[in-house]
């Protein structure tokens, strides 16, 4: 079996092993944490086999789900589950795009790290893209810290019991321009999660339980999507994958 070493290097070049996985979306999950905590001057990576272990929308749905309910069994907020996912994105900030073993592993890092505390300025700030579409690492921040000022705007008004059926964020008066569209209908890691793959890059079955298709106009209903190969993404994206975790039904 192929395994993956999660190596550290020091401030004076020496080389350490931390630990070692037999996934290796489990390796670069654990190389997140430990680059996007306490500032320091070491340097983490991964070691092994190059080879992607996601491959197809399917493989990345199927990831997403099974993180969705550990979360649930953790019992994460969605905002704590954002404001780890934000923090761990940070090392990946230079690069142009990141391939899906690197997505998974990002969301996977999230549900391993303690959360930071939310920063009230990101409700009054302008988080509004840098462009027409999301380009970069920005505009991805942008759009996570748009949904956890939505979320906060939720927590002072809650959105009641039919919050599921949509409900736009309050965005009260003195709220900061918005990278994201008001509406949200997934107020849960879980079905953020799910929906994110779902409406971004498919992959779903209607076996897995979690997805109830729908009768199109002439009322036949897919009893899946197709399974396709998926490849280097970019921010733009990752943040569909975001707005669909917000929006998707």
């Amino acid at each position: 079996m192929s395994t993956w070493d999660v190596m550290r290097q020091d401030d004076l070049g020496n080389e350490f092993r931390v630990a070692g996985f037999d996934s290796r979306i489990s390796a670069l999950a654990r190389a997140l944490v430990l680059e996007s905590g306490v500032p320091h001057k070491q340097h983490y990576w991964v070691a092994g086999p190059p080879e992607r272990e996601l491959r197809t929308n399917r493989e990345l749905y199927l990831h997403f789900l099974q993180l969705g309910q550990e979360a649930r069994s953790a019992s994460w907020s969605l905002s704590a589950f954002l404001r780890a996912l934000w923090k761990v994105s940070g090392p990946l900030r230079d690069r142009g795009g990141v391939e899906p073993d690197d997505v998974a592993a990002m969301f996977t890092a999230a549900a391993l790290s303690p959360p930071p505390p939310f920063d009230p300025t990101w409700r009054t700030r302008d988080l509004a893209l840098s462009g027409d579409e999301p380009s970069d690492h920005g505009d991805w921040e942008r759009v996570l810290l748009s949904q956890l000022a939505d979320l906060e705007d939720f927590a002072e008004a809650p959105p009641g019991p039919r919050a599921r059926f949509g409900v736009d964020a309050p965005r009260p008066a003195g709220s900061g321009r918005r990278a994201t569209p008001a509406r949200w209908y997934n107020f849960d890691p879980a079905t953020y999660l799910e929906c994110a793959v779902a409406g971004s890059v498919g992959g779903w079955d209607a076996a897995d339980g979690a997805r109830v298709p729908l009768p199109d106009a002439v009322g036949t209903a897919m009893p899946r999507s197709y399974v396709r190969d998926v490849t280097a993404m970019s921010w733009a994206d990752l943040a569909r994958i975001a707005v669909c975790g917000q929006m998707y039904q």
